[in-house]
Order: C-alpha cells, then sequence, then structure tokens
C-alpha cells in the first residue's frame, strides 16, 4: 500500500465486556484486524478458518507474536458471548470486538474496510454487507499488507511469518 493505514486509538467492547483500545490494549508485535459477524453465511467463517489454519503452520513462537482482532459489523445480534463462541471454533486466542455501529463503520472507514450495514434477506432476515480482507498491523500500528479473502492459507503463513519477522 503507498499509505499505510494507521490503526486508530479507538475502543470497544471485548467479549469478557472489558474496554480494549484498537492500540494500546494490543501487546502483539503483529495484529491482524478483521470486520466481520456470526451470522455470516460464507466468507467470514472462511476466512477465520484460513488465518487459523495459517498460524498452526507457524512456529509456536512466532504464532504468539500474532493477534487476531475480529470485529464484528452486526453488533445487534453479535454479543460478546456470541463473539466468543464463535471465534472459540476457530481459535480461543482471537480478540472478539464489539461496539456502536457507528463506531465499528468509522474504525472500519479509518482502516479502508467498507461496512454497509443490513441488507434485508426475502427470508425476512439479513445479511451484513462488508469488506472481507484482513489488514496486518506492525508494532507501529501502520499496516502495509492485506489479504483479500481467497488469499492461500500457505501464502497467508508465510506473510504472517515475515510480518513477525519484520516487526521485531
Amino acid at each position: 500500500m503507498d499509505r499505510p493505514y494507521a490503526l486508530p486509538a479507538k475502543s470497544l467492547t471485548d467479549t469478557d465486556g472489558n474496554e480494549f483500545n484498537l492500540v494500546t490494549s494490543t501487546k502483539k508485535p503483529v495484529t491482524l484486524v478483521f470486520f466481520g459477524y456470526t451470522n455470516c453465511p460464507d466468507v467470514c467463517p472462511t476466512v477465520m478458518a484460513d488465518v487459523a489454519s495459517a498460524l498452526t503452520k507457524l512456529d509456536e513462537s512466532v504464532r504468539k507474536q500474532v493477534q487476531l482482532l475480529f470485529i464484528t459489523t452486526d453488533p445487534a445480534r453479535d454479543s460478546g458471548p456470541v463473539i466468543r463462541k464463535y471465534l472459540d471454533r476457530f481459535d480461543p486466542s482471537f480478540v472478539g470486538l464489539t461496539g456502536s455501529l457507528a463506531s465499528i463503520k468509522d474504525i472500519a472507514k479509518a482502516v479502508g474496510v467498507p461496512v454497509e450495514g443490513m441488507q434485508k434477506l426475502p427470508s425476512g432476515g439479513y445479511e451484513v454487507g462488508h469488506g472481507a480482507q484482513v489488514i496486518g498491523f506492525g508494532a507501529n500500528d501502520k499496516a502495509n499488507v492485506l489479504w483479500l479473502s481467497n488469499a492461500a492459507i500457505g501464502d497467508l503463513a508465510h506473510d504472517f511469518g515475515k510480518l513477525v519477522a519484520d516487526n521485531q
């Protein structure tokens, strides 16, 4: 990316109900950020499974230096416990965050992720339109890399390892 995105120093609420600041609460050299929702029918679970799988391919010492933040785009349905149960299926170390839709949209916009909000379905339910990229932030809270939802697991693992190495 020509101009790296800066992770905004905004706070959301983690799955335990505690305040979580995107800058000061992230303690690892590499932070991966993904916006999605637990009722997503296809892209979100695929991306979460791919990231979790890629992380398992890294040495434990490297893996421990990566933190994934899952920020819900559907705070009306995604309470802390709902997000926690969803993320535990992929990796219990993943951090789930929620807040007001306005706050979430502001954060998403700051890092170049579109969040469109609810789109009604004929069934009466709804989907939430959102960008499906995973954004990689280094120790300086700047993102120089993002992965699209179709990135290969081997490529993710390689890139995550390189991002850790570059942020020692």
